[in-house]
């Protein structure tokens, strides 16, 4: 006979409302915003009405402003995509304001901690595998969803959260495997690396796999003490997190200019201010 269940034994869940946004009515459940609306469009309708009065009869100035008055409703009440539309035409007189032109703020230096600076800020990348919450439980599920959320809540400035799905070259690393297998002594450990590699390039010319990357990039004067807080916080939920260096960060960057192109971002790049040397021939 199984035990019985208590109230103590069931995960803590709290109904959250969707609309704890929602503005508070204020009068004939109006927001104040509405009442803005309609209450500067009141006060410009009866002077547009008594100016008008005095030149035409009265049905003709009533008449006269009816599509204004249409259009101050609309303006107060219409919503579209559960925002007001008064918030539509605001954004839409930004957008005409605003020059149409890109403005990107490339990084001009990487130093050896992987940080960049772009001139107005700087930033610190961190690499998050992805944790498959669909197949956990019920108690595990609420306890990443926590997780997460706490991590969410320690923020102290905004970050940028860039999931990119891109090609995997997986003949870059057969070939690897198959020149590791060479040097392998043990005959049977040695044919086993040589069948992988020739798996591995079999499913290259089959397949077209694709990989998956979260990288979180911390803005700010904090930058790389955030991104180490935020490889600490992920870590605890499953994920395998990294705070880049400077060769990682560059080999991010310079895959992430043509997405489409095979990459490989597992060996990092020298960074623009070390120099390169080398035995000579």
């Amino acid at each position: 006979m199984s035990p019985k269940r208590t109230l103590a034994d069931e995960p803590y869940t709290a109904r959250i409302p969707a609309d704890i946004d929602t503005p508070d009515k204020i009068a004939y459940h109006l927001t104040a915003r509405q009442l803005a609306v309609l209450a500067v469009a009141a006060v410009c309708g009866y002077g547009l009405f008594t100016a008008l009065s005095r030149a035409l009869p009265i049905p003709v100035a009533a008449g006269v402003l009816i599509p204004p008055a249409g259009a101050a409703l609309a303006l107060a009440l219409g919503r579209r995509d559960g925002l007001p539309l008064d918030g539509w035409l605001w954004a839409g007189l930004r957008y005409l304001r605003h020059p149409k032109r890109s403005r990107p703020q490339p990084a001009i230096a990487i130093d050896d901690d992987g940080v960049l600076d772009t001139g107005a800020h700087r930033l610190a990348l961190v690499a998050s595998t992805t944790v498959n919450i669909g197949l956990r439980s019920q108690d595990e599920q609420t306890a990443l969803i926590a997780g997460f959320g706490r991590w969410l809540n320690s923020l102290s400035a905004p970050v940028q959260i860039v999931v990119s799905t891109r090609r995997v070259d997986l003949s870059r690393q057969a070939q690897r495997v198959s020149d590791t297998a060479r040097t392998i002594t043990d005959p049977g450990l040695a044919a086993l690396a040589g069948d992988y590699a020739a798996f591995l390039g079999q499913l290259a010319q089959q397949r077209d796999p694709l990989w998956r990357t979260v990288t979180i990039a911390h803005p700010g004067p904090r930058a790389l003490r955030d991104a180490e807080h935020t490889a600490t916080a992920l870590a605890t939920l499953g994920a395998s997190t990294a705070v880049l260096d400077g060769g990682a960060a560059l080999a991010v960057l310079t895959c992430a200019i043509d997405p489409f192109t095979p990459a490989d971002t597992g060996w990092p790049r020298a960074i623009p201010s070390r120099a390169i040397t080398g035995e000579k021939p």
